[in-house]
């Protein structure tokens, strides 16, 4: 059987429409796919938006947030200057910023220091993974980053929610070893076969994060789940949506993968300079197996939908 995230009923409501129009979003890495998601599921509820870009930014993602109502702000990302400026008047701030150090870290820093010297209440900075604070930072270079900046921020005063949401749904269709199309092949550790993996779909993220981002106070971390869905289940669901039921391989055990995943990523240093190198993707998969969500925030906000398993098959 599919094991997937049941609604319970809503018991969670925001402000009114009114209030609604008082507050200003700002969306940080707005250009990218998730960005853009936020903005428009902003723009949905009627949340004034504000987009901080960078110079060179894409002008055709630029215009197309403009066509929504999006107010862009060109700014300097190492300027406290600039970026205070941009973060004038706003409520909340949302960082869907991808990168490595200089960014996850640096930038976001930076703009961390803008916010509250231009007295933003609340930041949600760009944690959109699965839940690193259980992972040893060894075990995932990008958690790893995410995690200094998470003892950064706790470091202030300012109001800081983190979303987790364990791996973007949209990566059941790469054909990575966890479900291989082409090989038919469906890829675990240990004796993990029913170990539930937690997926979100982007859009579920973006209306997820939006409803955070106009709340006016929420706890430091949240957890969602589109569906959680075991090796197992690929199996059925592969059987089912695919033709065929997928050859369910057992790589060994999480201690030799973690062994593995530091060879890899030793022999292959020029991988330090890459967003995902295969060693990161590895790990990533290393991660999958080794934490879950124990409990969801699926039913916090009233109206949001779930995207089901079968439809990311």
């Amino acid at each position: 059987m599919v094991v997937f995230s049941s609604l319970k009923p809503i018991r969670f409501v925001i402000a009114k429409n009114d209030e609604l129009m008082e507050k200003l979003i700002l969306v940080a890495g707005a250009t990218g796919k998730l960005g853009q998601k936020i903005c428009r599921e902003l723009n949905n509820r009627n949340v004034q938006v504000r987009a901080i870009v960078r110079a060179g930014s894409d002008p055709e993602k630029i215009q197309k947030l403009e066509a929504q109502g999006v107010e862009i702000f060109q700014a300097d990302m190492s300027s406290l200057a600039e970026l205070t400026a941009a973060c004038d008047g706003v409520t909340c701030i949302v960082s869907a910023l991808a990168g490595l150090h200089d960014v996850i870290v640096e930038a976001q820093t930076k703009l961390l220091e803008a916010a509250i010297a231009a007295g933003v209440p609340r930041f949600i900075p760009s944690d959109f993974s699965s839940d690193f604070t259980e992972i040893p930072p060894a075990e995932n270079r990008n958690f790893a980053l995410r995690k200094e900046f998470k003892a950064i921020i706790d470091g202030t005063s300012i109001e800081a929610t983190s979303i987790f949401n364990g791996c973007f749904a949209e990566i059941l269709s790469y054909n990575t070893p966890l479900f291989n199309v082409p090989e038919k092949s469906i890829t675990y550790y240990e004796d993990k076969e029913d170990w539930a993996i937690d997926f979100t779909t982007m859009d579920d993220t973006a209306a997820f994060t939006a409803m955070v981002a106009i709340d006016e106070h929420t706890p430091r971390a949240l957890h969602i789940s589109s569906f959680s869905v075991s090796p197992d289940d690929l199996a059925v669901l592969s059987e089912k949506n695919k033709g065929s039921r997928f050859n369910l391989i057992n790589k060994g055990s999480m201690e030799s993968f973690s062994a593995d995943n530091r060879v890899f990523r030793a022999a292959n240093p020029a991988g330090e300079d890459e967003l995902y190198p295969r060693w990161q993707q590895a790990q990533y998969m290393y991660s999958m197996f080794l934490v879950h969500h124990e409990k969801l925030d699926n039913a916090r906000y009233e109206g949001l939908t779930w995207s089901p398993v079968e439809e990311n098959i």
